[in-house]
């Protein structure tokens, strides 16, 4: 299987102010960002740029698009691989492809974003899969790919499942964030701002609580959805 077929080459651009999380990781993010622009010089006191972050939390709070912003703030490229679906793949062929997206992504420079990186640790500890034994060898490619990946470029995966992860994976990772289930005055500046390019009269929705970043999108376009076109339909029949 061709590795572009198991790769998304996403160019949406994020502003980093546009993604809601904690103070706490959006100061770390924006550190990260900063030794990246300052690479050249840190190299210089032999400093290594940190490259390489584990994002994990809850599903829906966020972690697929800080990755977006951290590229966009780097102005580079991001690559966006679903574990899930490679390791379901041809099983005999997955260690190869994992080593060409990981050169791929060192040629170009670009954000490499693992999602679903959980896979590799169920893969590695489900001892009655048929198949442990290409698995382990698939952890030890991983293992080996994170170690040497380049300077130039980062490393970004992302986990709904932290404890399953394997502690040889783990300690590969020098930043480590959790995204949390949002408060509810996280989610009302997160209403106001989806409201924003949107007229008053439709912004009278109910809001909900205790649902995740990604549901309450969902939520607000479907139902402003349903009100402009129920407008839309009361207007001609007015007309008619």
């Amino acid at each position: 299987m061709d590795i572009y077929e198991l790769t998304i080459t996403d160019r949406e651009k994020v502003a980093l102010d546009d993604v809601f999380f904690s103070e706490e990781n959006k100061a770390a993010l924006l550190q990260v960002i900063k030794e990246h622009h300052y690479q050249e010089e840190l190299k210089k006191y032999n400093l290594q740029v940190d490259n390489k972050i584990l994002l994990h939390g809850y599903s829906g709070c966020g972690k697929t698009t800080t990755a977006k912003a951290i590229a966009t703030a780097l102005n580079k490229n991001i690559i966006i691989v679903d574990l899930s679906s490679l390791v379901s793949a041809r099983i005999g062929e997955t260690s190869k492809n994992i080593k060409a997206i990981f050169e791929t992504a060192a040629r170009q420079r670009a954000v490499l974003f693992l999602d679903e990186f959980d896979q590799i640790g169920k893969m590695r500890g489900d001892d009655d899969n048929k198949d442990v034994g290409e698995m382990r060898r698939l952890v030890n490619t991983i293992i080996q790919q994170i170690d040497y990946f380049s300077n130039s470029s980062l490393l970004i995966c992302a986990t709904n499942h932290y404890d399953i992860l394997d502690t040889a994976l783990l300690r590969r990772f020098q930043l480590r964030l959790k995204f949390e289930m949002p408060n509810k005055d996280e989610l009302d500046a997160y209403y106001d701002k989806l409201f924003e390019p949107f007229p008053i009269h439709l912004q009278s929705i109910p809001r909900k609580y205790g649902i995740s970043y990604a549901e309450t999108k969902d939520y607000i376009h479907t139902t402003l959805k349903r009100k402009i076109i129920q407008d839309l339909e009361s207007r001609v029949v007015v007309e008619n």
